[in-house]
């Protein structure tokens, strides 16, 4: 069970909100904000790894001249506190996040030292197909070589090089998409210099990469030929393989327990299979997760990749979303594709999320506009199967992520670029009292609804191990309605969703002697509410689900 945050916005504490605004009027949290008190209230949430996101130092604009670290140049960072998945040192954390710069590690230190303390582990980012523009560790450990120290400028590919370059050519940073100056525009006016340009993260193989590419970012090189049919050249073993397995041994040293491995399709399979069973040899209790997009590979990634999680989202996510927004084509047989299909076999190996910093949040204008109407689908995601749930900071008390942060703008996301403070999230953190005290009543309902729907889930032995029988359509079953018995020997849950916004769904199921054993129905409760049903004859089971709601009924 993760949960997601982003340190630089989950203890932040001002309300200024200003578009732009510096790192002094807008605030950052930092990793002494996340003391026991908040871990409390995460753990509360049934959670077991937090996923610290955004840790790794990074491009930014904010200088810490004393400690000799400057602002990066405007035109290769996104925003004015950066994108975390442009990583300018690898071995060093992001100064915004300490109270005192000088200390930063230890800080992060403590907090991972904190967040075991409440039996929580620590996941954190992995960005191994690209680094900032102006990528260079301050912090490396003696006799460690940066990334392109030694590469040949003049060759466009090398199995020798780090990077990818454009012979002959200089870098042209994109302009913004609008004519509108933002307060960076003076910062702009400084240029920038890159020659030979370097190839960007997305695979763009240009001196002028678009503003919608990740123009911030150097595409780093794994031996593969990208321009070539993607040659493979991995003997010998590129530098960089090692290189990446070192940085990897080092925030396992730190006691990092996981890794989420950002766009891992973009990366050699042959990498993985090499560098996770590196990792394991260091700390057999490591996990890795991928960031998968493409279901045709998601098998190999988990067998030949040696990935211990894959995300979910073009199956289950995706399906869910339209179900959520009452879509013409929503239908619930996207849920059936994705456990009988798509991942059958190793669907406790998919991780499944409702938000994330890609997503746009469920409270969302875009999206559906009201954070109760997703909790059916965060039903589903809980209980499909036994692999990991995720929940992002703010979901569980209906974030909307309105305004315009800055690069963010007005996209139904929360800002992964900039300095902002997160106005419904802030009133569980009530000025870091961390106990919901300027939450609403409808606030408070829904976090409790996710605070049993995930305790339960991850507590439940029918979800952690259980077959799957899917009950017959029935009664007045529509293509919005959808019920699922996950079982063992010991436990049985009947999981019954309605996606419609108008009708009840009404059935009657039976229960096959299969999953009841000889055993008859005396007992049927719904964990979500306590409320209990009665007079079960001949092992069926009444339906009775309120548009836009759920049961587990265990029996």
């Amino acid at each position: 069970m993760i949960y997601q945050l982003l340190p630089r916005l989950f203890g932040n504490k001002l309300h200024n909100n200003i578009p732009y605004g510096t790192i002094e009027q807008n605030g950052s949290g930092k990793f002494a904000d996340i003391n026991e008190k908040a871990l409390d209230g995460i753990k509360e949430l049934g959670t077991t790894y937090v996923w610290y996101t955004g840790v790794i130092a990074h491009g930014t604009l904010t200088p810490y001249d004393k400690e000799g670290l400057p602002a990066n140049n405007a035109n290769v960072v996104k925003g004015r506190a950066g994108s975390p998945y442009a990583v300018r040192d690898y071995y060093d954390v992001d100064p915004d996040l300490a109270i005192n710069v000088g200390d930063r590690m230890a800080e992060f230190e403590a907090l991972v030292k904190r967040t075991h303390q409440k039996d929580l582990k620590v996941i954190i980012d992995f960005i191994p197909n690209h680094v900032a523009r102006q990528y260079r560790s301050l912090a490396k450990p003696a006799g460690v070589k940066d990334f392109g120290e030694g590469d040949d400028q003049l060759l466009s590919f090398s199995a020798a090089n780090d990077y990818y370059y454009i012979p002959g050519k200089t870098l042209i940073p994109p302009s913004p998409k609008s004519d509108v100056q933002t307060p960076l525009a003076g910062l702009m006016q400084q240029k920038y210099t890159e020659s030979p340009a370097k190839a960007t993260g997305n695979n763009v193989f240009s001196e002028k990469p678009s503003i919608d590419d990740w123009y911030e970012t150097i595409k780093l090189n794994y031996g593969m030929d990208v321009q070539h049919h993607s040659a493979k050249h991995f003997s010998p073993r590129p530098e960089l393989w090692n290189k990446m397995r070192d940085i990897l041994v080092f925030w396992t040293g730190k006691g990092v327990d996981g890794f989420r491995c950002d766009m891992a399709e973009m990366v050699p399979l042959e990498f993985w299979a090499w560098v996770i069973p590196e990792l394991k040899k260091v700390n057999p209790d490591l996990i890795f997760i991928g960031e998968a997009y493409d279901p045709t590979t998601y098998k190999s990634f988990l067998t030949t990749g040696k990935f211990d999680y894959l995300y979910d989202k073009v199956g289950l996510y995706d399906g869910l979303k339209r179900l959520i927004r009452s879509e013409d084509h929503a239908d619930v047989n996207d849920i059936r594709k994705v456990w009988q299909v798509e991942s059958a076999g190793f669907g406790d190996r998919m991780l499944r999320f409702l938000e994330n910093h890609d997503e746009e949040r469920i409270a969302s204008a875009g999206f559906v506009g009201k954070a109760e109407l997703a909790l059916p689908a965060m039903v589903v995601t809980a209980t499909l199967s036994g692999g990991p749930v995720m929940t992002y900071f703010g979901q569980e008390v209906g974030e909307p992520a309105r305004g315009a942060e800055g690069f963010g703008g007005e996209d139904n996301r929360t800002s992964l670029f900039d300095y902002w403070g997160i106005p419904e999230h802030q009133k569980w953190m009530n000025d870091g009292a961390w106990d919901g005290g300027r939450l609403g009543p409808e606030q408070k309902e829904l976090r409790n609804y996710y605070v049993r729907l995930l305790q339960f889930a991850g507590t439940a032995e029918a979800v952690a191990k259980g077959q799957l029988w899917e009950i017959p359509v029935g009664g007045n079953m529509n293509k919005r309605m959808y019920g699922y018995v996950r079982y063992t020997a010991n436990q049985r849950l009947l999981i019954l969703v309605n996606f419609d916004r108008h009708y009840r769904m009404e059935s009657q199921v039976q229960i096959p002697q299969e999953i009841l054993k000889n055993r008859k129905i005396t007992n049927v409760v719904d964990k979500l509410s306590d409320l209990k049903l009665n007079d079960i004859k001949e092992n069926t089971i009444p339906v009775w689900v309120l548009p836009m709601s759920a049961q587990i009924l265990e029996f």
